[in-house]
């Protein structure tokens, strides 16, 4: 099987609560459930569990790493060909944006690199781990492939933007669509044997993928419904010169938040979530929060 992400939300998809802690909501695609039956009549039952368990391993990762800054990832659904993973991350730096797409593929490979110390205490446990121990690295080499959308084209991206700018896209895109057509020469070549499907699969994938669409959106949160049953309020101390998205992370369902702003140790004002919510839609994630304080308080 071969893994694809996502960690965008398209355009037109429903509103989501943004800054809650990760839940790892999980759906499965119907087709899903035919992959593992046919799996079970041939045989790969068992390859087919690991795949899944290390696919939602590698979300998760990307998700807490996502969470670490801020954002949510938090909508994980298990495809015939892996899983993907959406959410908020509108805002990322390229250096956020680089921990966050490493996240998953370190996760395989210390998946990989425990199993195989076990097998070092344990000989014994080998013939039950075989299986997982190669899903997890094979994961993890599949997804450091530089082409979009797996996390070694996401890295790419992230180190060729400062060299090509406005033509990182493209350049990703004609990447991705040579690996793609190398693994299709490869199916072609296995014609001539034994036809490797799963190379063949793979090669569309990545067709695709380089064609992806969609763009970044920023979700919504609001506790409307949680005032009838009233909440617990929180105030945060908190730097005028932080970004505004660094108050993402405090958000939570279950307590309403008040940033108090200060200046080095001089308090400069308040900020209720409301308001803070209302300017994070206007204004950019890289904004001061000492900024948003300013347009409050000349509107008011």
């Amino acid at each position: 099987m071969r893994f694809f992400k996502s960690i965008r939300k398209k355009e037109g998809s429903a509103p989501e609560k943004r800054g809650a802690p990760f839940t790892g909501r999980l759906s499965v695609h119907p087709l899903f459930f035919l992959v593992g039956i046919l799996s079970a009549f041939t045989g790969g039952l068992l390859d087919f569990v690991s795949a899944c368990l290390a696919a939602i391993e590698h979300e998760c990762a990307h998700a807490f790493a996502a969470r670490r800054y801020g954002f949510r990832l938090d909508k994980i659904v298990l495809m015939p060909y892996g899983a993907v993973i959406s959410g908020d991350v509108a805002g990322f730096t390229p250096r956020e944006e680089f921990f966050v797409s490493v996240a998953g593929p370190l996760a395989n490979l210390l998946t990989a690199l425990g199993f195989t110390a076990l097998w070092w205490f344990y000989p014994d446990t080998y013939p039950f781990t075989e299986a997982a121990a190669n899903v997890s690295f094979s994961l993890f080499l599949v997804n450091l492939l530089p082409a979009y959308p797996l996390d070694g084209g996401r890295i790419l991206g992230v180190a060729l933007r400062p060299l090509f700018k406005n033509r990182t896209k493209f350049a990703l895109k004609s990447l991705t669509l040579l690996i793609s057509a190398g693994i299709f020469g490869y199916f072609v070549y296995s014609c001539f044997s034994v036809p490797n499907f799963s190379a063949l699969i793979f090669s569309a994938l990545l067709f695709a993928g380089a064609f992806g669409g969609g763009r970044y959106a920023r979700l919504r949160f609001s506790h409307k419904k949680s005032f009838r049953r009233g909440l617990e309020e929180k105030r945060i101390a908190i730097s005028s010169a932080c970004a505004i998205k660094e108050g993402l992370r405090f958000l939570r369902d279950d307590r309403y938040i008040v940033f108090v702003l200060y200046d080095g140790e001089e308090f400069l004002g308040e900020l209720s979530e409301s308001e803070y919510l209302d300017a994070l839609e206007r204004c950019d994630y890289a904004t001061p929060l000492g900024n948003c304080l300013t347009e409050f308080t000349k509107g008011g």
